[in-house]
């Protein structure tokens, strides 16, 4: 009835609606204002009952309903600043889907299956939790028999010893005395302990693409198109109760090759962890010709129909008598952090009149033919907008030139959930194979032909910009990007430009002093974003040209070890570059004219400005006897400035220096710091969080929480402890 004006109106008798209507309607007129507050009281009843649940309450109302409920709100890892990821802060410090549950949870208090779903909705992170009570040895009685007790180990089952001291161990073990949560050395297997390992690295899916073909002599394949070893990650599954306990199909942790083995049908098909197809893309190979081997060495050769597959290195193998003839194509998971570089996890994606797609079932079969088309098309309209989209998470090897002249914009992209890799070969000789792109500081190709064309409109300001180029979920390998002439703005957004071009089976890089991005006598700004990049190189006149812009935000920039140079110029002592870099790692030397804000971010390498007057770092790691601009609250410079004597300062400076599982590209945990990493480093950022790529995954927030809730709903005398598998 809300929003009727005339709803009390209506309710009179007709006698006096008559009478009402002879007088000109003064009655009615005042029952529409009545009705008026009547609508406002009656939504502010209705706001009032839905502000008493949980579900359906405002946003102001969570902390007064976790009040009444006893929620306690912890903030150990820093409280949300006001930056433009605090909303994010709040949904990971304040889960309304945590004050909702705290009742149903202290009933279940002393479950060993809560503990999982206190991980998963405080954290994010999916867990599995062991008591290890009931991993002990126990010395058998004869009056009170425990045979699923036993603490001898059975050497004869292969899969039980393959999860040794792991998350899913089944073998006995004597008794640890050490706390399974204590601060200095931690323990396992104790009566009042229980462990709750959780996974960090998330599982990503490459669907449809191409392998790589290793030997082709003796049929051997990586599921990789790099051609490293990638352990392959397990697609998780819903677990089936409240009550069910984690198993290794429940989590994104690596395949086992027992545990593939053991499972394969789980493991593999349509839809699960793993695909393989063979001559055709929609060609399966059938799940009894899978052999699961040991291919570190190629040592396995399969016969007959075999297919052998090795999921810890991410290898294939066909049998010499029936190999493939016309290709192999796979569908797999990967593991890694966060969703930054090529992938096909969700990106946002603009929308464009001017689309043109390439790939499979599309108009166009190859980048350059799509390119070409659109050469064709801005002769008729001057100033186009163009987004050359790829469909599918193919390959392509070609050679790519790209002009843009005045007023014209290209967007090279990755449709959604796709992650296509353009391969840069060494096609010419004498030439450098990379992705040229050139910008003319002219409205047309053929201006000085068609002087007597009319000139654009004053107020299309869009018409007079330089050109502008996005490359948005590429995986570029090969080669790199080389950028010449006057453009505005070059965009490298969810983008992966190998660093070191390429990698071997190791995920070492073969060209480490090569540089993925070139700037040559150009007047473009870049912008990295999200992305992972190698070197940069800026070949640039300090005499007659202002520096250039460069800004990295939430990215890598890998110069593949902190000796060798990530952004810099080969002619010069600096490149001509002024450097804006945002929660970012960069793994090797800088070498820029200034430094505008370096800002919650790593500098595993020294780190030289010419002009220190020039802006500020603030909450960043450069490493020792680095020339910066001013420094704000920076390692190693606060813990060395309160050391005492030259031994200690030498002593503390090495303590912070940043430590990572994993400097190379192709591995899981690529970049993520390690758990022996200084907190100087690990909640050394302006809120608390850990410096580097990785900064907005909030992992010491997390943390925290997870640890108080963990306190909270434990029952009393029991030590439970956060063990990180990956």
């Amino acid at each position: 009835m809300t929003g009727q004006p005339d709803r009390l109106y209506n309710l009179l008798p007709a006698i006096y609606r008559i009478r009402d209507a002879e007088q000109g309607y003064p009655l009615r007129a005042l029952l529409q204002v009545i009705a008026e507050q009547v609508d406002v009281v009656e939504a502010d009843i209705s706001r009032l009952y839905d502000n008493l649940f949980i579900e359906t309450c405002e946003d102001w109302v969570v902390p007064y309903i976790g009040d009444l409920v006893g929620y306690r709100v912890v903030h150990e890892a820093g409280e949300p600043g006001d930056s433009s990821t605090s909303a994010v802060r709040n949904k990971i410090v304040i889960p309304r889907r945590d004050v909702a549950d705290t009742i149903r949870n202290r009933r279940r208090k002393g479950a060993l299956a809560l503990l999982e779903e206190l991980a998963l909705d405080t954290a994010g992170w999916p867990a599995r939790a062991v008591e290890f009570y009931r991993l002990l040895g126990w010395t058998q009685n004869l009056n009170h028999p425990r045979m699923d007790r036993i603490g001898t180990v059975d050497v004869r089952s292969g899969d039980v010893l393959d999860r040794l001291n792991g998350s899913f161990n089944e073998v006995g073990h004597t008794i640890d005395v050490r706390r399974v949560n204590g601060r200095r050395t931690r323990g396992r297997y104790n009566i009042p302990g229980a462990g709750l390992f959780v996974w960090r690295l998330k599982s990503y899916s490459v669907t449809g693409a191409p392998a790589r073909l290793e030997d082709r002599q003796r049929h051997q394949y990586t599921f990789s198109i790099l051609g490293n070893n990638s352990p392959l990650f397990t697609r998780t599954i819903e677990e089936p109760s409240p009550t069910h306990i984690a198993d290794e199909m429940n989590v994104p942790t690596p395949i086992r090759r027992r545990g593939l083995e053991e499972r394969t049908a789980d493991y593999y098909g349509e839809g699960k962890s793993l695909v393989i197809y063979r001559d055709n893309p929609n060609k399966l190979v059938p799940l009894e010709d899978i052999v699961i081997a040991d291919l570190s060495g190629w040592a396995y050769q399969p016969i007959a129909n075999q297919v052998a597959v090795d999921p810890q290195l991410g290898r294939i193998a066909f049998s010499s008598r029936r190999p493939p003839q016309k290709g192999v194509w796979v569908s797999y998971l990967y593991g890694f952090s966060a969703d930054i570089g090529g992938g096909e996890y969700i990106r946002p994606v603009r929308p464009s009149p001017y689309l043109m797609k390439v790939g499979t079932g599309q108009e166009f079969k190859r980048i350059s033919d799509a390119l070409n088309k659109w050469r064709e098309y801005r002769k008729k309209s001057k100033w186009p907008h163009v987004v050359i989209e790829i469909t599918d998470s193919s390959y392509y090897t070609e050679q790519i030139a790209i002009d843009l002249y005045r007023g014209e914009r290209l967007e090279l992209r990755a449709a959604p959930e796709k992650r296509p890799v353009i391969r840069l070969l060494d096609f010419a000789a004498n030439q450098p194979d990379a992705i040229q792109v050139t910008g003319y500081d002219k409205e047309h190709p053929d201006d000085e032909k068609h002087d007597e064309e009319p000139k654009p409109d004053v107020e299309d300001c869009d018409a007079r910009r330089a050109g502008r180029l996005v490359l948005d979920g590429l995986l570029i390998s090969g080669r790199g990007l080389q950028v010449t002439g006057n453009l505005e703005s070059v965009t490298v957004r969810h983008c992966t430009l190998v660093p070191g071009w390429s990698l071997d089976r190791h995920c070492n890089p073969e060209y480490g002093t090569e540089s993925s991005i070139e700037l040559l006598d150009t007047t473009t700004r870049v912008a990295i974003e999200r992305s992972i990049v190698g070197t940069i190189q800026v070949i640039q006149n300090e005499v007659t040209t202002d520096p250039l812009a460069i800004q990295i935000t939430d990215s890598i920039l890998d110069a593949t070890s902190p000796e060798l140079e990530a952004l810099g110029s080969p002619e010069c002592p600096v490149a001509h570059v002024v450097l804006t870099i945002r929660r970012s790692t960069v793994i090797g030397r800088v070498a820029v004219h200034a430094i505008d804000l370096a800002e919650n971010s790593i500098f595993d390498g020294l780190v030289k400005v010419a002009r220190r007057q020039i802006g500020c770092m603030r909450f960043c790691y450069a490493a020792p006897e680095s020339r910066t601009p001013r420094r704000f609250n920076c390692q190693p410079d606060l813990v060395a400035g309160v050391a005492t004597t030259d031994a200690a300062k030498a002593s503390e400076t090495l303590r912070v220096r940043p430590q990572f599982n994993s400097r190379r590209y192709g591995t899981p945990s690529y970049c993520q710091l390690a758990d022996s990493c200084a907190d100087e480093i690990k909640r050394g950022s302006d809120d608390e969080s850990e410096m580097g790529v990785f900064h907005d995954l909030f992992q010491p927030q997390r943390e925290a929480n997870l640890r108080a809730r963990l306190s909270e709903f434990s029952p009393a005398r029991m030590d439970v402890g956060i063990i990180f598998e990956s």
